[in-house]
């Protein structure tokens, strides 16, 4: 006879490893990190704050250097300018004539100087009257004009990189 056996069947009773995460352990590793992140975070803005002011301050500083030593170019472009009208000052030979050719070397500098620094000259007789950079200190009748041009100029005008530094002051023709 066979032998039978009374043994049930193994049953397969192996439970998987499941770990069952537990709520509060899950939300507190997401705080954690979370944590982690906005501190990252944190540091990194206030790094960029501080390179930001770091900079800016910079700046100012090289805004404040560049304002105070402005005008030393202009000097030093003045300075050959004022040399040669003490030579002609204290000149032995000052002829009116070598007078004259003096002026009209230092005055030939001076223009060069201005064209050097794009400061330029306008208001000459004949242009016609702009109100934006002429300023009108009387007014004549000539047939001859057009109305509304200038007709002389007691002081040109000039403009330094297209803005009017001085108006022209000129007598304008009105009929």
């Amino acid at each position: 006879m066979p032998k039978t056996s009374n043994k049930e069947p193994k049953k397969k009773t192996k439970q998987k490893d499941v770990k069952k995460k537990d709520p509060k352990l899950s939300e507190n590793h997401e705080s954690k990190n979370l944590e982690e992140q906005l501190k990252v975070i944190q540091d990194k803005h206030i790094r960029l704050k501080a390179e930001f002011e770091n900079f800016r301050r910079r700046k100012a500083d090289e805004i404040s250097r560049l304002l105070q030593f402005e005008g030393e170019n202009a000097i030093r472009g003045f300075l050959p300018i004022l040399d040669d009208l003490e030579r002609m000052i204290h000149s032995s030979d000052a002829s009116e004539e070598s007078l004259k050719d003096g002026v009209s070397m230092v005055e030939s500098k001076i223009q060069k100087y201005f064209e050097s620094l794009s400061i330029k000259p306008f208001g000459e007789k004949g242009d016609e009257m702009d109100s934006d950079i002429h300023d009108a200190m009387l007014t004549q009748t000539d047939k001859k004009m057009d109305d509304n041009s200038i007709l002389e100029v007691f002081e040109k005008g000039y403009t330094y990189r297209d803005k009017v530094i001085r108006h022209a002051k000129v007598i304008v023709n009105k009929k």
